[in-house]
C-alpha cells in the first residue's frame, strides 16, 4: 500500500494523535519536535543532557515527543526532575550551592532565580565579579578596550565638527 492509496480519514487519525504541547514543570515544550530538540528549549536542558535523557528512558531521541505514550513522557518528565542525581557531577549547572553546598540541577524559572539570587549576592559582598555586574561591565574577563561600549563614539566626530563649521559660517556671513 502506497502513500498515494492512504484513506484521508486515517492520515487525520495519525496526526490527531499528536500532543502538541507537552508541560514539564512550569514550561511548555513543543510536542511536534523530536525528543531531544523540544527537550533543548527548555531552559537548564542542552543538547547533551537532552541526549542523556533519552537514552536513560530507553527512547529514540528523534521521535517526534508528542506521539511518544503517557508512560514514555511520564519517563522523561522524572528523568528531567531528578537529572541532579543522575547525571555526573560535571554536568549539573548549579555545583556547591553557597548556603547548603550540595549540588543542584536546575531547570526552567528555578535557574533563572537561583542565578539571579547568586548575582545579588555577589553585589551585596561586593566581589570582584559583583562590582562589574553593578557597573554593567564585562564579568568574565573579556577584552573592553574595544568592544562592549555602552556610552556614545569614542574616537572623532566627523560629522558634529561639519556641523560646527557650517554654525560658525553662518554667523560670520550675519556678520557681514
Amino acid at each position: 500500500m502506497s502513500a498515494e492509496d492512504q484513506d484521508p480519514d486515517e492520515e487525520a487519525e495519525e496526526e490527531e494523535d499528536i500532543r502538541y504541547f507537552v508541560r514539564i514543570g512550569q514550561t511548555d515544550l513543543d510536542g511536534t519536535k523530536s525528543v531531544e530538540r523540544s527537550l533543548t528549549d527548555m531552559n537548564g536542558i542542552g543538547h547533551r543532557a537532552a541526549r542523556i535523557i533519552a537514552e536513560e528512558a530507553g527512547i529514540d531521541r528523534r521521535a517526534v515527543f508528542g506521539k511518544l505514550d503517557e508512560e514514555d513522557i511520564d519517563e522523561i518528565v522524572s528523568l528531567v526532575e531528578g537529572f541532579a542525581e543522575e547525571a555526573p557531577e560535571w554536568l549539573t549547572n548549579h555545583r556547591n550551592d553557597f548556603f547548603a553546598g550540595d549540588t543542584t540541577h536546575e531547570t526552567g524559572t528555578d535557574l533563572e532565580m537561583s542565578r539571579r539570587q547568586d548575582i545579588n549576592r555577589m553585589k551585596m559582598i561586593d566581589s570582584y565579579k559583583g562590582a562589574r555586574h553593578k557597573r554593567g561591565q564585562k564579568v568574565r574577563g573579556q577584552r573592553t578596550k574595544s568592544t562592549g561600549r555602552s556610552e556614545g563614539t569614542i574616537g572623532v566626530n566627523v560629522e558634529a565638527i561639519k556641523e560646527e563649521q557650517a554654525e560658525a559660517a553662518e554667523a560670520e556671513e550675519d556678520d557681514e
